[in-house]
């Protein structure tokens, strides 16, 4: 199913590809390491360790065409408040379709479903996270990513991601009168 521009799902047109958007299984593993690595060795996103993916699948998101998971992202928790986007990849030769969209939505909704108040991400592409209504922080508002991440990184000293944050307290009430706006159209 495609993704309607209220969240839901949508029948696929004639000739459209069935899109499913589902939490990450063990098979998906090995598929998340070569889309994580592809774009890694860009520099666009940080590598991910085989063994680091196993142990943590359950914070993945995949879409999923035909059988083949074609885009993934991970929601990482820090605290009872706040979560990191990471991992965001759509694979080659499927980008401009919205599956990096589709994924950042059922990410946001998964951390807004835990009562989180602020999501993150640090991108090289602060665009695309923009019109997704993040706006960009200094790095230093996240000490413990700074602290437990990236210290260990490669790029540490000539980093050249953007922090970007959403407040999920202000998107949910913004997806509430939307919808409210929406029904008294209808009616």
């Amino acid at each position: 199913m495609s993704s309607s521009p209220a969240g839901g799902q949508r029948p696929p047109h004639q000739g459209e590809n069935l899109l499913t958007i589902r939490k990450a299984e063990l098979r998906d593993v090995p598929t998340l390491f070569q889309l994580i690595n592809h774009y890694a060795e860009k520099r666009i996103t940080l590598p991910r360790p085989l063994v680091e993916l196993y142990e943590n699948v359950w914070e993945f998101t995949v879409a999923e065409e035909e059988g083949a998971v074609t885009a993934c992202g991970a929601l990482k928790f820090y605290s009872a408040e706040l979560a990191e986007v990471r991992s965001l990849c759509v694979a080659p030769g499927t980008l401009s379709r919205g599956l990096g969209r589709a994924i950042i939505a059922h990410l946001l909704d998964e951390a807004e479903s835990f009562g989180l108040k602020t999501t993150f991400a640090l991108t090289v592409v602060p665009g695309f996270f923009e019109k997704l209504g993040f706006r960009e922080v200094p790095r230093e508002r996240f000490p413990t990513k700074v602290w437990r991440d990236c210290l260990q990184c490669p790029k540490y000293f000539q980093c050249d991601e953007k922090a970007m944050v959403i407040d999920l307290e202000a998107r949910t009430a913004g997806k509430a009168e939307a919808a409210l706006e929406l029904a008294k159209a209808s009616s």
